[in-house]
C-alpha cells in the first residue's frame, strides 16, 4: 500500500524544510509499513524556495516536485498535485504547519476502516479572529443558499481515497473546487475534528480578497 503526501507551497522558504522532515518523521514513526511518495508543488515562487525544494528532492529520492510555470492560485495547483497521485491514497498537507502532521495516522486508520474520504474539520483555530468569524460566515451563507451539502470549516485538508481521485480526473474540470466536489461527488466519508494552528513562520498570501475570489 502507498501513500501519496502532497505539499503545496508560495513562497515558504521558512517552512518547507520543517515540513518535510516533520511529514517523513510522522510517517516513520507511525505508518511504517506504509511505502509513500511525497510531492511538493511550487506555485511559482520567488523567494528561496525552489533552491530549497531541489535540494530536499537529492537528499531524499521518495520527495519529487512540481515548479508552476506561473502561480496558478491557492486551489488550482494542489488540485493539479492531487490529480499526479500514483498512491492508493492521497493526503494534501499545507507547508506552513497549520494542518497539523498528527492528523495524518488518523486518517489512514479510518480509511483502513472502510473510509474512501476523511476529512480534517476545523472545531477550533488559532487564526485571526477576523478572518475566522468571515469564514463562518461564508459557510452559512453558502449553506442557506446552495442545493449542495456543505462542509463547514473543511479546507481540503483531508485523506482522499485513489477512487475518487480518479473521479476528479474524470471531471476534467478546469476551474475545480474540491470543497464542492466532495460534498457533492464524496463517497462514504468521515470527518475527524481537529483545531488548526498557526502558520509555524512567515506571512500568509491569501488575504481576504484572494479567499474571496
Amino acid at each position: 500500500m502507498k501513500l501519496y503526501l502532497v505539499i503545496p507551497c508560495y513562497n515558504e522558504q521558512e517552512n518547507i524544510v520543517g515540513i518535510c522532515k516533520a511529514v517523513e518523521e510522522e510517517r516513520v514513526n507511525s505508518l511504517p509499513e506504509y511505502d509513500y511518495e511525497i510531492l511538493i508543488i511550487d506555485n511559482c515562487s520567488t523567494d528561496n524556495t525552489r533552491a530549497l525544494v531541489r535540494e530536499i528532492c537529492k537528499q531524499n529520492k521518495k520527495i519529487k516536485a512540481i515548479f508552476n510555470a506561473k502561480n496558478f492560485g491557492q486551489f488550482n495547483s494542489p488540485y493539479h498535485a492531487i490529480l499526479q497521485s500514483d498512491g492508493d491514497c492521497v493526503i494534501p498537507i499545507c507547508a506552513d504547519f497549520q494542518d497539523p502532521v498528527e492528523m495524518i495516522p488518523k486518517f489512514v486508520e479510518e480509511w483502513e476502516n472502510g473510509y474512501k474520504i476523511v476529512c480534517g474539520i476545523k472545531s477550533a483555530s488559532k487564526e485571526n479572529k477576523i478572518m475566522r468569524f468571515f469564514r463562518t460566515c461564508y459557510y452559512k451563507v453558502i449553506k442557506k443558499h446552495s442545493s449542495v451539502e456543505q462542509i463547514e470549516h473543511f479546507t481540503g485538508f483531508a485523506l482522499y481515497d485513489k477512487s475518487f481521485v480518479q473521479v476528479l480526473r474524470d471531471l476534467n474540470d478546469p476551474t475545480p473546487f474540491i470543497r464542492g466536489i466532495v460534498a457533492e461527488l464524496g463517497y462514504k466519508r468521515k470527518d475527524i475534528e481537529y483545531t488548526q494552528q498557526k502558520r509555524a513562520a512567515g506571512k500568509t498570501h491569501n488575504n481576504f480578497f484572494t479567499l474571496y475570489d
